[in-house]
């Protein structure tokens, strides 16, 4: 738990006043406060560790791709030693970006501005006219680099903080990991993006599709109803699919897991007990995962967790603050049913505005056939202009603009679709296990780490 302060608005507001954890209800004023935002760009974003990209994007020594932590611009390059390093893309000198391209490879980023010159490791080389000395003489080169983030690579995913006292990455998944482990470290050589990620503006706040990223399971069945009636996921009826574990943790991260045989036909004799686990993967492989690869799980996986992929796999959750999960099933009409690995991040671009920003990725160990599948697929479903996101798109901006009302402002979110079923005695895996029809636990718990945080010391 993190030592709690009272951070308080100009208007005398605090945290605690627009999160009301006696009736877990969230004040709609909390989604859209311009103040708000600052406090957020320091305290969440300033402090945690955020997803930036992949490894496979920059293979090479000399690679770089720019992404953003928060509203901080930074640089990601690939080293000579196949180290990582991320640092903040804002030049010393006169706070312009160093480098303005989106990728590419370079041994050297050169300033447009006024020409001071950056090693790939940030290290500052000098300005033009060296003999001028144009970067002076009141502080060695060694104090003119660019600023270095703390780095850490999970399963060929980038994370990067600029928070160096505090948590670890394994402390900040905590017991979560070992869910994230079955989809991010389950194979022999991991996976990798297919494409450059796709990138599009939403004029929302970043919170409206972070809280639902926290495994919000119920506007599936309204906003997403195609699912059922046209694309007969669940043959048509998708209160199936509410059924099933959620998992979160106190951190804000999440994972829904449903069982496969509410979903498939192929699986209906999952339910009598009599079937091994090699003959169930046989049936219904893991997303994204083809029966030439089944023996890479074993290798990988403990039998618990093994067991947990087969029968009710992590299929759709979150990781605080700002990334959507999504490893799920688009059954076929020949019957084949293909995977989908994909990645949402949501950066911060404003209070009424956010990048989306879509990965697309695949077991490396996968043949490419499957991966241009997965990838048509993906790119249909879960892109930018994907038929699920079409629908998810469109309500955050209606959610930013009423929380702006003079009235709206004060009307609550509510979390209070509490779960009393107890966890399913045979449940395998740890952290906080909310059983049955999908409630409101586990985004109530993301607003809670964000709490926690936004009442954290600066």
């Amino acid at each position: 738990m993190l030592d709690r302060t009272r951070t308080t608005l100009s208007d005398g507001t605090t945290i605690d006043d627009l999160i009301n954890v006696q009736t877990r209800e969230v004040q709609l004023r909390a989604i859209s406060d311009p103040e708000l935002y600052d406090i957020e760009m320091r305290k969440v974003f300033g402090k945690t560790w955020l997803l930036l990209g992949h490894e496979s994007e920059i293979p090479a020594s000399g690679d770089f791709i720019t992404r953003l932590m928060g509203s901080d611009p930074v640089l990601i390059t690939r080293q000579k030693d196949e180290t990582i390093k991320v640092m903040l893309n804002v030049c010393p000198h006169r706070g312009m970006r160093v480098c303005v391209n989106d990728a590419g490879n370079a041994k050297v980023h050169t300033c447009i501005y006024h020409g001071w010159a950056f090693k790939n490791d940030g290290d500052f080389i000098g300005a033009p006219v060296a003999g001028e000395k144009m970067h002076g003489d009141i502080l060695p080169k060694e104090k003119l680099g660019l600023t270095q983030a703390r780095v850490h690579i999970y399963g060929g995913l980038i994370f990067a903080t600029w928070n160096f006292e505090g948590p670890s990455f394994d402390e900040f998944l905590g017991e979560m990991k070992w869910y994230y482990d079955m989809l991010f470290c389950r194979t022999d050589n991991g996976l990798e993006v297919l494409g450059p990620p796709q990138r599009f503006t939403i004029k929302a706040n970043w919170k409206t599709a972070c809280e639902q990223s926290a495994s919000d399971g119920f506007h599936t069945l309204t906003l997403h109803r195609w699912l059922g009636e046209f694309a007969k996921f669940g043959d048509g009826d998708l209160t199936t699919s509410m059924y099933g574990t959620e998992v979160s943790s106190l951190q804000g991260h999440s994972l829904r897991c449903m069982p496969v045989a509410n979903k498939f036909k192929q699986a209906k004799d999952f339910r009598d007990g009599n079937l091994t686990i090699a003959e169930k993967l046989a049936i219904v492989p893991p997303p994204g995962i083809t029966k030439e690869m089944l023996p890479e799980l074993v290798r990988n996986l403990t039998p618990e967790q093994l067991g947990l992929l087969v029968d009710s796999p992590p299929q759709v959750g979150g990781m605080f603050p700002n990334v959507l999960i999504a490893f799920i099933y688009v059954p076929q009409p020949d019957g084949e049913i293909i995977g989908l690995t994909s990645l949402h991040t949501y950066i911060p671009k404003g209070p009424d505005e956010l990048e989306f920003c879509n990965y697309i990725l695949a077991e490396k160990d996968a043949p490419e056939e499957h991966k241009q599948k997965a990838l048509q697929f993906a790119v249909r479903m879960l892109g930018t202009s994907g038929m699920v996101e079409q629908d998810d798109s469109d309500t955050w901006p209606h959610i930013t603009q009423t929380a702006k009302g003079a009235a709206a402002r004060n009307v609550t979110m509510k979390y209070q679709a509490v779960c009393t079923t107890p966890p399913r005695p045979d449940w395998p895996g740890p952290a906080l296990v909310y059983e049955g029809f999908t409630k409101d636990d586990t985004q109530w718990n993301w607003w809670l780490a964000y709490r926690d945080l936004m009442n954290a010391p600066a």
